[in-house]
Formats: C-alpha cells, sequence, structure tokens
C-alpha cells in the first residue's frame, strides 16, 4: 500500500485531459465543468485555512499548559501536520511547523519542571542556563516521530552542589519531555545523561579531550562532536548557549585532523547502490526487496553536506539552508546544489511516508522501503539522488585528500 500526498484534479498534467473532455462538451456542460473545478480547487485551501486555525489556537494554549495537556496539545498538532502533507506534500513546510511547536513545547516542559520543582521547596536555578537541541530538532529538521535530542549548559557553579541540582533538574526535564510526546533518544543524548550536561568550562575540557584523542573511546566521542555540529538554542540563556555553540565551531575548524576524521566516516557511509549504479535492496531475511533509507541514503546526505558546511565555516545547521549557502560561497556549483536539493527532498518525503505508514498502522518501522512499491518514475528519482550523494562523497574524499 503506498500512501502518497493527495493531488487536486486541476493539477497541471491533467490539464490536457480537462482540455479534451470540454473540447467535446456544450456551454451548459463546460460551466459544469468549470463549477466543479472551482469547487475541486477551493475544498483544498478550505482545509488548509482550517488546520491553520486548529493549530494557531492550540499553540496559544502551551504556555499555560500542564504535563497532561502539552501531550494532547502535541498530538492534535502531529495529526494536523500529518494531514496537511498528505494534502500538499511540503517537506520545508513540515519541518517549519513541527521544529516551532516543539520549540514551544520544549520551553513549557521545562517552564513546568522549574514551576514543580519549586512548589516541592528546591531552590532557583543557582545559575543561568541554556536548553540547546541536536539532531534533526537541531537542523530544524523534525518531523512527524521525533525523539529526545537535547544538552543543558551552564554558567560555572564551581562544585557538586551545582552540579547535582542541575542532574536533578536534568531528569525531570527528560521525564516531563516524554509525558509531553518527546521519546527518550535511544543513544542516550537526554539532559539525564552527564554526557550532555554541564557548565560551560565542563563542556570546554569535553571538547578539548576529544580534538586532542585524550578520550578512551574516541569513535564515540567523535561521533558525540558530529552531533554536537547541529546544536541550535532553544531556551533560556541565548547569550550563554551561543558560547557553546560557537566554542563547538570553533574547536572544529582549529582542528584539521578532527575534521578530517569526520570527513573520512562521511565519505565511506554506504549507500543503497549496487551493481551499475543500480539501486540496491536486501537479498534476504525480514526485509529482502526493501533498504534502510535513513541509513543507506538520507543519512549520508545530512552527513556530508555538514562535513562541507563546518569545513567553510557555515553558521547554519539546516540541510538544505547548509546547501544553498555552500553555492553562495563557491563550494558547490548551481547544478550541484539543485540536485542535493532535489535529492534532500525525494528522500525526506519518503521517510515522512514511512513515518504515516507506521503511525497508521501499516508497517512497523519508518526505516525501510520496497522500490516495487513505488512507481518507475520514483524509483529512478530516488536512484538519482543516491547517485548525487555518492558524487558529493567522491568530490569530499579528494577535497581532505583521504586515501
Amino acid at each position: 500500500m503506498q500512501i502518497l500526498p493527495e493531488e487536486s484534479a486541476a493539477t497541471p498534467r491533467n490539464l490536457p485531459q480537462i482540455a479534451q473532455l470540454t473540447s467535446v462538451c456544450t456551454v451548459t456542460e463546460i460551466d459544469q465543468v468549470l463549477a466543479a473545478l472551482r469547487e475541486a480547487l477551493e475544498e483544498p485551501q478550505r482545509r488548509l485555512e482550517g488546520w491553520d486555525r486548529e493549530a494557531a489556537g492550540l499553540l496559544a494554549r502551551i504556555p499555560a499548559a500542564d504535563r497532561r495537556t502539552l501531550a494532547e496539545i502535541h498530538t492534535a498538532l502531529n495529526r494536523i501536520e500529518l494531514e496537511r502533507f498528505l494534502l500538499a506534500g511540503s517537506v520545508t513546510a513540515l519541518h517549519r511547523s513541527c521544529t516551532e511547536y516543539r520549540d514551544m513545547l520544549a520551553e513549557r516542559a521545562l517552564t513546568c519542571v522549574l514551576d514543580e520543582m519549586a512548589s516541592e521547596g528546591a531552590p532557583p536555578p543557582p545559575f543561568s542556563f541554556a536548553l540547546l537541541s541536536m539532531g534533526s530538532d537541531g537542523r530544524k529538521e523534525q518531523t512527524l516521530i521525533t525523539d529526545q535530542d537535547y544538552l543543558l549548559v551552564y554558567t560555572d557553579g564551581g562544585g557538586e552542589e551545582v552540579d547535582r541540582w542541575f542532574a536533578n533538574f536534568g531528569a525531570r526535564l527528560v521525564d516531563c519531555l516524554e509525558e509531553a510526546g518527546f521519546k527518550r533518544c535511544t543513544g542516550g543524548i537526554m539532559t539525564s545523561n552527564p554526557t550532555w550536561r554541564g557548565s560551560l568550562p565542563q563542556w570546554r575540557r569535553r571538547l578539548f579531550a576529544i580534538v586532542r584523542y585524550e578520550v578512551e573511546d574516541l569513535a564515540k566521542n567523535m561521533m558525540d562532536l558530529i552531533v554536537l555540529s547541529d546544536a541550535r538554542f532553544v531556551s533560556g540563556d541565548r547569550r550563554l548557549g551561543e558560547q557553546l555553540i560557537e566554542l563547538i565551531r570553533d574547536m572544529e575548524k582549529e582542528h584539521f585532523q578532527v575534521l578530517w576524521g569526520m570527513a573520512r566516516a562521511a565519505t565511506e557511509m554506504r549507500l543503497a547502490l549496487g551493481f551499475m549504479r543500480r539501486l540496491w535492496t536486501e537479498p534476504g531475511g525480514e526485509h529482502k526487496g526493501e533498504f534502510n533509507i535513513k541509513l543507506l541514503a538520507w543519512a549520508p546526505l545530512v552527513m556530508n553536506v555538514r562535513i562541507l558546511a563546518i569545513s567553510q565555516g557555515l553558521a547554519a545547521t539546516s540541510t538544505m539552508e547548509r546547501i544553498r549557502m555552500l553555492e553562495q560561497e563557491g563550494s558547490l556549483s548551481a547544478g550541484v546544489t539543485q540536485g542535493l536539493l532535489e535529492a534532500y527532498e525525494v528522500l525526506t518525503r519518503h521517510r515522512i511516508l514511512l513515518q504515516i505508514k507506521v503511525i497508521k498502522g501499516i508497517q512497523k518501522d519508518s526505516y525501510h522501503l520496497d522500490p516495487l512499491l513505488l512507481t518507475q518514475e520514483e524509483r529512478e528519482r530516488i536512484r538519482q539522488a543516491i547517485i548525487r550523494i555518492e558524487d558529493l562523497q567522491k568530490s569530499i574524499h579528494t577535497t581532505f585528500n583521504i586515501m
């Protein structure tokens, strides 16, 4: 079963058939056809306007919502975006909306935790702090299914007492976010994890340890640094949050060997291409005839674009914004830029459609795609998207002189 965004009856591809139909109609019949077309065009607009009104009402409730109400609002907003996507099919609109309301929900959850702690007699925050997001949220690329990818940074408290306060706060925040509909991160990227919580000096020491190869599990810490590359301020002390973000970027730019290692990892990411650059699918097992569109297509695109953006010192975190900025500063040609933007759009659209299948109970996971369920045209669009990623990998491989 294939789920695709709905099409209006009067799309450009249908106009030749409409013209052929009206060529044999009477004046009265043509009027009836035109009336039906107007209705077909106006109905989607009415639905979009209705969702806009409903979403605005839900957003207005967030600042005063309690935990349970946050979950109800989150569920309702997700439903609106699912329905809107099936009608309009806009990846960028879904990214923008989901990121906007999840920022608001996260900020309200943070306030709820502070209020609850105060009501229990706990002291107020001993120092200013900031909540930063990473992953798809950090890139402003939220979709219909989300988990927690947050860190905490606070000003130097100078002692275990302050660290204990933020440990308690971070654990409570994770619980509140989970209750509000943000799943716990399977990779542990949450404020309850001491790895993702600390004062600014503590964060500085951790980053130095990574870029100087002073850590035991270098591969894991390198992945942590890659995750931090997408950090974005969400709530709290903006200046403090931006200080940490600037520190992360400076570390990456000043230590070429770290960036080189990240580039090597990006260019070695496997793609769903087989012999003669044909789409590769699993030869057997549970997912026979399918491929993991996240790991074998979408993630390598995001990763490789990120590497180029970091190497050029670009401040953007959004993948599409990074691609456009790379063209502006001369790293990408206009043709390559357009190809990568199209690749991101087609791969992300199919990821969202897989998420919808999971939400509707049609499919168990939101990663594996069966190309045979698609039209030949759509299969070719996916194949061309992956070929563009392969070309980007080769370009970065050459640029960084990776052997």
